[in-house]
């Protein structure tokens, strides 16, 4: 009794009991190998076989001690076999019962969606409960992995929020990942939960991209689906504070297209009135932009603005009486013209007036003067007036509208005819020549242009 006893405690005592060092030597081994096997493997199968192992070692003992009855087994000796077997069974059975409780905190940590709690609680677990219990204590380590997987998840959305859209992805993957397992779904609603908890962010910009990226993803059936809700209650007052920041910024392609997106996906908001304006003011701003490109880049009046005009819908109306206008080009005359009439500011202008190079107009008279080289050979002088072909735009609608030329009056036949001759021989004066205009008479010709 007492030697099978001794292999009950499953090492080896009863062999020691009986003098059989190498059978307790290899008990010991085979006992130690099949406790690590269990631990490493966590499988039912192994401590089946340990049982089995345990078994096997109190029949074998108790066979022994039948064929060597003569061998007499002091009082002492039973007494410290019973002891040892009674100490290591009562640790092993107080471990695995310790180990159920630990593993029941980390169930309910778990359930109540509280991963520092259950990783905390499957910290308790030491060597001893995965020696008397490792099938009980390993779906903890299990729990401690998703946790894991969850804090990598929660920092990934964390950088998300600040509008990095490949974390937000790569966040919502290892959720979807952790999610594949079961009894997870309340730890990620938690991670979740934390993740929409920080929307909308401060950029509201950041929060449009978020927001956008929550509502196109592909619907799962699952809890990460109730992104998609939040998104969609967020999104519009993003949409709104975004398009206005980057009104701020100059922006106005990207804030037309947020204003415009607000109202594609929720012509029922309360906001599309704010959206609508934000449109129009977009819309003037770009066009006001491309206006100011155009006349920037214009060097002539076939260049520029002057060869693709362009609409400005805040103009100012081309209307009855006077307009203001914008003079392109050619400005050797229009440069004499009244300032009030001229502006450089595409906001403060009705037409825009592409002025060309000046050309022979109506023939207005024509004289004759003394030839240096021949009293009898007078040079003949025919003088005309300056015309101006026109290019005239009206710059909220961008059309042109009339006149197409101006005729500049002057005087013509000085007594005195002062010219310029290249070269080496004088011919005398050309055969054409302009009159002398004067500020007056070019704003006389000029009027009809501003005045409808």
């Amino acid at each position: 009794m007492a030697v099978a006893l001794g292999n009950a405690s499953l090492l080896g005592i009863g062999y020691l009991l009986l003098g059989r060092w190498k059978p307790a030597a290899f008990a010991v081994v085979g006992t130690g190998w099949l406790l690590n096997l269990t631990a490493s493997t966590a499988e039912t199968w192994c401590e089946i076989l340990l049982l089995l192992w345990w078994a096997a070692g109190i029949a074998h003992g108790w066979f022994l001690a039948r064929r060597r009855a003569e061998q007499v087994v002091r009082r002492g000796q039973r007494v410290g076999a019973l002891a040892v077997t009674v100490a290591v069974l009562l640790t092993a059975v107080l471990l695995r019962v310790d180990a159920y409780g630990i593993e029941d905190r980390v169930n309910e940590a778990r359930q109540g969606g509280d991963c520092e709690r259950a990783v905390a609680a499957q910290g308790e677990v030491g060597w001893g409960h995965r020696l008397a219990g490792a099938p009980v204590v390993e779906p903890g380590d299990a729990v401690v992995e998703a946790c894991h997987r969850l804090e990598r998840a929660a920092s990934r959305l964390a950088t998300g929020r600040s509008g990095s859209i490949e974390d937000l992805e790569r966040g919502f993957d290892i959720l979807a990942g952790v999610l594949n397992k079961p009894g997870n779904e309340q730890t990620v609603r938690t991670v979740l939960d934390s993740f929409l908890d920080g929307l909308p962010t401060k950029d509201s910009c950041d929060t449009a991209d978020i927001t956008e990226w929550l509502r196109g993803r592909e619907p799962t059936r699952d809890v990460l689906d109730r992104s998609a809700i939040a998104a969609t209650r967020m999104e519009p007052a993003a949409l709104v504070g975004c398009g206005d920041d980057l009104m701020d910024e100059d922006n106005w392609q990207q804030a037309r297209a947020h204003y415009q997106h607000l109202l594609d996906e929720y012509p029922d908001d309360a906001r599309t009135d704010q959206a609508r304006n934000g449109v129009k003011k977009a819309d003037l701003a770009i066009e006001l932009g491309k206006v100011r490109d155009l006349v920037e880049d214009t060097t002539g009046a076939s260049t520029g603005y002057c060869d693709t005009p362009a609409k400005y819908s805040g103009a100012p109306p081309y209307r009855k009486g006077f307009n203001r206008a914008m003079f392109l080009g050619d400005t050797e005359y229009t440069d004499q013209l009244p300032s009030d009439w001229r502006t450089g500011d595409p906001t403060k202008a009705a037409l825009v007036v592409c002025a060309d190079t000046a050309k022979n107009g109506a023939a207005v008279e024509t004289c004759h003067y003394e030839n240096d080289l021949s009293e009898y050979l007078t040079h003949e002088v025919t003088f005309y007036k300056v015309k101006i072909p026109l290019k005239v735009y009206e710059l909220r609608t961008g059309k042109r509208v009339d006149p197409r030329e101006v005729q500049i009056s002057g005087g013509s036949c000085p007594s005195v005819l002062h010219y310029e001759y290249y070269g080496t021989y004088d011919y005398g004066p050309g055969s054409e020549e302009f009159v002398s205009p004067s500020k007056s008479d070019v704003r006389d010709a000029f009027w009809p242009v501003v005045k409808r």
